[in-house]
């Protein structure tokens, strides 16, 4: 007789359930450990590329930022110079600039994976998700240079995590999304275009009150930055929203979406567009995730109708593609094996990329090359002198980053204004021996001063020696008698004040002359001398009138009008305010 009997024990009857829990375990663990160990070997491919690349333009750039910290900048808020610093402090170097942004880009996109990890994941999951993000191109290039792409990915893949939370009534779901919403902000300020893309894939969520209460904390937490804007005339809104337009040109649309075809990598472009249309987002996150791409890809389509858009300002798009991607290939075996193909592939090219960016066997000249060499030889030429540069704010930031040397960089009206209108530096080399870049001089100037060096990187440094510096961008032109509305023709009697805050005088009119400047769109600018003549006392403003005809060929045009004292071979931006004027057509 049987006393036991295995088939009817209570104890072996609840084993297989024990063993499909173990088994399920085991095997999310192992997914996540996966994403994990593909994540932290990119992270030491960007660290080595972070240490063995020279700095890009945009990146010496945000180093001068993280010189003198501050609630806001020019054109960008304060998280990226503070990260800038943080690294700095830690490591000198090219990878002291980059440190801190090689630590982001594993930490989002683990949040990502957990944002849209599937309940059953296995490792074959974690593998396909790691490389579907090393397979966009985009998220290669800026998992290690210090730009705030990186901070705003950071950010949103935070707020939608904080997003996820809220849309699940979790208790205090709704401060965590303030905090996260101003981190956004603080990064880039694209970032209200994550929160707004969100609500409108979730527009139910407008109803609830703690959405408000969720706003208003990320509006106290950003009163130090606005007040910053509101020290600063809100620089960095009148430069986003009217400073970068300039007429419309077809090339910016095609530009815009042929670079939208390569930085999401066109071998993957196919299925994106297959998967988009074919997943089902089942809770507020994935519906989010799934509108990103054409959301952003739209805004920014129409973005390049007043103006080039750079293809990383679309950067959070991949977040989704990445998803749907993830989504669909998981589900369709064929499409699963083409992906991982298809990511290996790039992955090697991304290899050489990434190798030609540390030796350069090729020898091209792109910012990222020759730096060192480039910068040594204008100081050489310096000699221990400031170093003026004229329009390219990046060109005089690289040249303090590699060499140490004091330098200012003139605002150029033909090209645009900048974070170092901000600093004081042309005023700390008054009365100074300078070295002034300005344009090569061509056969009949009257500039004939000028020398020019054939630099590493396939540029000309042309050059004028100031025995004494004495700048003139601080003086101040305020002025009436320009109307809203102005006819080509019409005579403008104008009113001037000008005050000059400097303590030495300035004489206006040979050498020093008074211009008036119309300038449409970014890159267009009329200018026109006026017979102005008289000196400024130091510390003073002195009035003058004078007398302008619209000429006709602004017929048509809506320019920003006003003035600027201008000497030949120095570049130049208005003295004082401009004021939006149409000229009518005849």
């Amino acid at each position: 007789m049987r006393l036991f009997s295995p088939r009817h024990s209570s104890y072996d009857s609840a084993f297989p359930s024990f063993a499909a829990l173990t088994t399920k375990i085991r095997d999310r663990f192992s997914a996540d450990r996966t994403v994990v160990l593909w994540l932290g070997v990119w992270w030491l491919c960007n660290l080595l590329q972070a240490a063995a690349s020279e700095l890009a333009n945009d990146e010496a750039y945000y180093h001068l930022f993280a010189e003198r910290l501050a609630w806001g900048y020019f054109d960008h808020p304060p998280v990226t110079a503070l990260l800038v610093r943080l690294g700095g402090g830690l490591l000198g170097g090219e990878i002291g600039v980059r440190w801190c942004f090689t630590l982001l880009q594993p930490l989002y996109l683990y949040i990502l994976w957990r944002l849209i990890r599937p309940a059953e994941a296995t490792r074959r999951d974690g593998s396909l998700f790691a490389m579907l993000s090393a397979a966009t191109l985009m998220l290669q290039l800026y998992g290690f240079i210090a730009v705030p792409d990186g901070p705003l990915m950071m950010t949103a893949t935070l707020f939608l995590l904080t997003f996820k939370w809220f849309s699940e009534r979790r208790r205090l779901a709704w401060l965590w999304m303030g905090i996260a919403l101003a981190l956004m902000a603080y990064s880039k300020y694209h970032g209200a275009l994550v929160l707004l893309f969100a609500l409108a894939a979730n527009p139910r969520l407008l109803r609830r009150p703690d959405l408000y209460s969720s706003g208003t904390v990320a509006a106290l937490l950003l009163v130090p930055h606005l007040l910053w804007q509101y020290q600063h005339d809100w620089a960095s809104l009148a430069y986003h929203l009217a400073g970068r337009n300039a007429r419309f040109r077809l090339s910016y649309v095609t530009d815009f979406a042929a670079n939208m075809l390569v930085v999401f990598n066109p071998l993957y472009v196919p299925i994106y567009i297959r998967a988009w249309r074919k997943t089902q987002p089942d809770d507020a996150v994935r519906r989010a995730l799934k509108l990103f791409p054409a959301a952003f890809i739209g805004f920014f389509l129409l973005s390049a109708c007043r103006g080039y858009v750079q293809p990383q300002w679309v950067i959070v798009a991949s977040l989704g593609l990445v998803y749907v991607a993830f989504d669909y290939a998981r589900r369709h075996p064929r499409t699963r094996r083409y992906m991982m193909r298809a990511g290996w592939a790039t992955l090697g090219i991304v290899a050489l990329v990434r190798l030609e960016m540390i030796f350069n066997p090729l020898g091209l000249q792109f910012e990222v090359f020759d730096n060192r060499t480039t910068y040594a030889a204008i100081a050489r030429e310096a000699a221990g002198r400031p170093v003026i540069f004229g329009g390219n704010y990046a060109v005089a930031a690289k040249y303090r980053f590699y060499t140490g040397g004091e330098a200012y960089c003139q605002p150029d009206i033909r090209y645009r204004t900048h974070q170092w209108q901000f600093r004081d530096d042309d005023s700390r080399f008054i009365g100074r021996e300078v070295l002034v870049e300005t344009p090569r001089h061509a056969p009949g100037d009257t500039l004939v001063r000028t020398q020019s060096l054939a630099l590493a990187n396939g540029k000309e440094f042309t050059w004028l020696i100031d025995p004494a510096w004495h700048p003139v961008r601080l003086i101040d032109i305020e002025f009436d008698g320009v109307p809203r509305r102005v006819t080509p023709g019409e005579e403008l009697h104008l009113r001037l004040r000008l005050t000059n805050p400097y303590d030495y005088p300035i004489e206006i009119g040979e050498d020093c002359e008074l211009a008036m400047l119309w300038k449409s769109g970014r890159y267009e600018v009329a200018e026109f001398a006026l017979p102005v003549q008289l000196t400024l006392a130091p510390r003073s403003t002195t009035e003058a009138e004078t007398a302008f005809r619209v000429p006709a060929t602004l017929a048509g045009t809506r320019c920003d009008a006003g003035f600027a004292l201008r000497r030949e071979g120095y570049k130049h931006w208005f003295n004082g305010k401009p004021q939006q004027t149409k000229v009518e057509n005849r």
